[in-house]
């Protein structure tokens, strides 16, 4: 019995260690490699035995929210008029049930954050290249995308290289994911490396460059909240409350600066903003989006529309309006809180964000640092975008709170 769990134990290390490696490549082949994790954990049979040590249960909490929260969006299919999207979100989101007994009965002795903490820096620094190429590729010989992408669209008639990469990346892996991962992979190298400048600082230049690379305008101002809590984390503990606000505000007004300077920001108006429900030709799309979002905010606020409706509302909006351009696609809302206040009601939204803030407070150990950087990242992207539309996010969610997981148990750091 004991071989079989050592040879299961490492097979579901191994398939860990793949997964966290595929984390910055196409969408594709991460889903598999969650699967084949998640089926050999279970063939391991840890969860026959006892839970995870007294270390970890603190750390357990988080988890269990998350589970609460994906377990009220599976009840509210009850009122959900589209079964197809609600069942298409449950089980694209699975991996929010799937881990809670993973965190509850734990993993097994060969786990280390270091060994897959430098597994996801290394295949960080190897994407970049890889996407460079791929699009070199694809750039001088456009038959091949059609062969490798079927019908997804490329648009070979920018002006000039930089914007082609900029615009077609997407068609690969999202901009805002791909730089999630990089900043991510850039917060664990600093864990890993803080000794050794002369590979981190290179290592750090090359993951931070995928966000000009992309294009992606929210990253500059995520980059810019991990580098203001980097440096809080430089001062000494009694000093990091006093000077705190000043760095925070200091480096995201600079983060404020290089993003009004962002090529793609001249669709976007500020001033839209106080405009937020109007919805015009001239807006910035996705001004117009949250703008169809709040309408009415009445028809969803008390329990929500269920799960996977907040599309099909979002696509009746600009189809009431007139709206053309919204109105022949379905645009997912593209900012997770209003989702989550669409879908399930103000009361699950307050959950979910219950769960991110209990992240790193129940993180201890290591843990602490990795827990308020992922939180960070992922509250900021929440913004502009849905982390959870897609099944990167969600991959990056498990990793992260893995990694989170291992660093609070003491008996890891021996």
């Amino acid at each position: 019995m004991n071989t079989y769990r050592n040879i299961v134990g490492k097979i579901n290390y191994g398939f860990f260690l793949a997964f966290v490696a595929l984390l910055p490549f196409p969408q594709i082949a991460i889903r598999y490699a969650m699967v084949l994790w998640a089926i050999s954990w279970l063939l391991e049979g840890r969860w026959l035995h006892r839970p995870a040590s007294p270390r970890t249960n603190k750390m357990i909490i988080p988890f269990l929210l998350f589970g609460l929260w994906y377990g009220w969006k599976a009840v509210s299919g009850l009122w959900a008029p589209d079964h197809a999207a609600w069942g298409s979100q449950m089980e694209r989101c699975m991996t929010f049930a799937l881990v809670v007994p993973i965190a509850l009965w734990g993993v097994n002795r060969y786990y280390d954050w270091r060994t897959a903490g430098k597994v996801l820096v290394y295949s960080c620094l190897i994407a970049v290249p890889f996407y460079i190429i791929t699009l070199t590729v694809f750039y001088h010989h456009p038959e091949l995308a059609t062969i490798a992408h079927g019908r997804m669209a490329w648009n070979y008639n920018l002006p000039n290289w930089h914007l082609f990469v900029s615009d077609n990346i997407s068609v690969l892996k999202h901009r805002l994911f791909l730089c999630s991962v990089e900043l991510f992979g850039a917060c664990i190298a600093c864990q890993l490396w803080k000794n050794k400048w002369h590979v981190l600082l290179p290592s750090l230049a090359v993951m931070v460059s995928t966000i000009p690379l992309t294009g992606s305008r929210q990253s500059v101002l995520t980059a810019a909240a991990l580098l203001a809590v980097g440096i809080l984390y430089a001062f000494p503990r009694p000093m990091r409350w006093k000077y705190g606000t000043g760095v925070l505000l200091l480096v995201m007004v600079l983060g404020g600066l290089v993003l009004q300077m962002h090529p793609r920001m001249h669709d976007v108006h500020l001033s839209d903003i106080s405009r937020i429900r109007e919805i015009s030709p001239e807006h910035n799309v996705r001004f117009n989006i949250w703008g169809a979002a709040l309408q009415n905010p009445s028809d969803y606020l008390l329990y929500g529309l269920g799960g996977g409706q907040s599309r099909e509302y979002i696509y009746e909006i600009f189809h009431e309006k007139g709206y053309s351009y919204g109105g022949e696609q379905h645009f997912h809302p593209h900012n997770q809180y209003l989702t989550e206040a669409m879908e399930i009601g103000i009361f699950g939204m307050l959950l979910f964000i219950a769960a991110w803030l209990a992240v790193p407070l129940c993180a201890s150990n290591k843990g602490k640092k990795t827990a308020v950087l992922m939180t960070v990242l992922f509250m900021m992207n929440m913004f502009t975008d849905c982390m959870f539309a897609s099944f990167c996010g969600i991959a990056l969610w498990a990793v992260g709170m893995l990694f989170i997981f291992l660093q609070s148990d003491a008996q890891s750091e021996q």
